[in-house]
């Protein structure tokens, strides 16, 4: 068994929570290594999936921002129109199914960036965690 205050950072560094997932895979991954190595390793993991996730939620809250300017834009000019109300509020649903297909699209490539990060994070826990005679 473990000691749960063994795996603290020292307090003259920044505090980074470390998750249960990601102690249990330092522990399962690299038995051996010292407690000072397990802890620098955790942080990094924490890190990068901090920084993932930070970014991931900045380009979803940029692009939404995006969205509702846009959407806000194109109405305030087609009520500046004298259109038939019929008319305009058809072309307007079109418009907003096409952004909405549109977003649907960029949330999905946004997740995949979040995957794709996630990927990077996997490389490098096992560019880490390789024993050196696999590295080169």
């Amino acid at each position: 068994m473990t000691n749960e205050n063994e795996y603290e950072v020292p307090t003259n560094r920044s505090i980074v929570e470390v998750s249960d997932e990601t102690k249990a895979l330092v522990e399962t991954e690299m038995p051996n290594e010292s407690n000072q190595v397990k802890q620098e390793t955790m942080a990094l993991i924490e890190a990068i999936k901090t920084k993932a996730q930070s970014e991931t939620q900045k380009a979803g809250e940029f692009t939404r921002e995006k969205y509702l300017e846009a959407i806000r834009s194109v109405r305030s000019e087609v009520d500046k129109m004298n259109f038939e109300p019929e008319r305009v509020e058809q072309s307007m649903q079109i418009l907003q199914d096409e952004i909405e297909k549109n977003w649907d699209a960029l949330v999905k490539q946004v997740a995949e960036l979040g995957d794709r990060l996630g990927d990077v994070a996997q490389a490098a826990w096992e560019a880490l965690t390789a024993p050196r005679s696999d590295r080169h």
